[in-house]
């Protein structure tokens, strides 16, 4: 693997001991994947920020690092909102440790924006390579936006984000960008039928790891999101395309006639929307849009909540549009910033919650310990007014 010489003295150990181990991993994940150099990227976000998921070793680790990080870098979201957690249910303790690990990456020059939606920020455009961890926010980088990145661990983000560059394997290679498979989605009248998320929590089962383009279906970029997020929950896709959608079937020919074929059938999307009694309501995963929020504030107009209903949405959308908070917020329901359903630990004391989301439909029973119910927005809004 070649390094330049700036490199390579920040490998022997010349400018301190952090950039070293930071040049070590990538360097070590460069050998891994074949690759035969570094590449600038233009930002990163780093994963594993919730003290729920790292705990105490993970925390000390973060506390060790002594350097600052080269690129525009953000973090996942935490395990609670930076204000107001007392009133979310979080205990001093984990506020205090949680608030640690907030420091600690604020002495490293990470921006404590907490969100899995980082492209809301607009830190990245078309063709950059970037250097992501969290799937979904990788999933829409590479295929929403066309940008470049791999499916990074959070130590692996994090040393690309201190040395501001990311060995060149992977996704950052356009010609292993093509797709592999195609899926067909099987339409019909029912309003579940073109439920993204739910017709992704599917798909990613039945294509894992490979590449898929869409035929015939003509998502927005939110419902992008929800399909992306959920394949990248229950397969491990990092990218996949929308035929004349998304940006690289507009610029690249991708021929898809030795594909392998996969259906979505409208009976498999049904089959997931089993009706259960939940004791509290979720969406926001990924974070909430502004029109995702804007319909949310329509759909409770005159409402009023009778469970607890949580609306998660990173902090610097939610702090733009106050007025849409405001609504939302007067029918008793909740607009959360910095934190999820899935790393919170204040999820992990209800022991069903229905979520609009197939991604948090994938994450919540193993990363809450509680039965997960899917159901449209407005099903959601039902059930939390009942």
């Amino acid at each position: 693997m070649y390094l330049e010489k700036d490199d390579e003295r920040v490998l022997a150990g010349e400018f301190g001991e952090t950039r070293q181990k930071m040049m070590e991993i990538l360097v070590a994940l460069g050998r891994v994947y074949g690759a035969e150099r570094l590449i600038p990227i233009t930002s990163a976000q780093v994963s594993g920020a919730s003290y729920k998921t790292i705990g105490r070793w993970g925390l000390a680790w973060l506390q060790s690092l002594d350097a600052r990080v080269a690129v525009p870098t953000v973090l996942n979201p935490i395990g609670m909102p930076q204000e107001g957690w007392q009133e979310f249910g979080i205990d001093e303790e984990f506020a205090r440790h949680q608030m640690e690990v907030v420091q600690a990456c604020r002495r490293l020059g990470i921006k404590i924006e907490c969100t899995c939606t980082p492209y809301y920020l607009r830190i990245t455009e078309y063709g950059e390579h970037l250097a992501w961890a969290e799937s979904s926010a990788v999933a829409y980088a590479n295929s929403v936006l066309g940008a470049r990145t791999n499916r990074e661990g959070g130590p692996s983000a994090l040393a690309a984000a201190i040395i501001g560059k990311t060995p060149y394997y992977g996704l950052h290679i356009v010609e292993n960008r093509r797709p592999q498979v195609v899926v067909e989605v099987e339409g019909g009248t029912s309003p579940r039928s073109d439920h993204w998320g739910a017709i992704g929590h599917i798909a990613g089962k039945k294509v894992g790891n490979r590449i898929p383009i869409f035929t015939d279906i003509r998502p927005n970029r939110d419902q992008l999101k929800a399909l992306g997020a959920a394949m990248a929950a229950t397969g491990a896709v990092a990218l996949f395309h929308v035929d004349k959608i998304t940006p690289e079937t507009r610029v690249f020919n991708f021929p898809t006639d030795d594909l392998d074929r996969v259906t979505v059938s409208r009976d498999e999307v049904e089959a997931l929307f089993a009706e259960t009694e939940v004791e509290a309501v979720a969406v926001g995963c990924p974070h909430c849009s502004v029109d995702e929020l804007r319909d949310l504030a329509e759909l409770l107009r005159g409402k009023t909540t009778t469970k607890p209903f949580y609306i998660f949405a990173a902090r610097g959308v939610a702090a733009a549009n106050p007025d849409l908070v405001d609504a939302i917020e007067r029918s008793g329901a909740r607009v959360i910033t910095d934190t999820c359903m899935v790393v919170s630990p204040r999820m992990d004391e209800f022991a069903s919650i229905m979520v609009d989301s197939g991604k948090a439909l994938a994450y919540v029973p193993g990363m809450c310990g509680a039965l997960a119910r899917i159901g449209t927005r407005k099903e959601c809004v039902e059930v939390a007014t009942s």
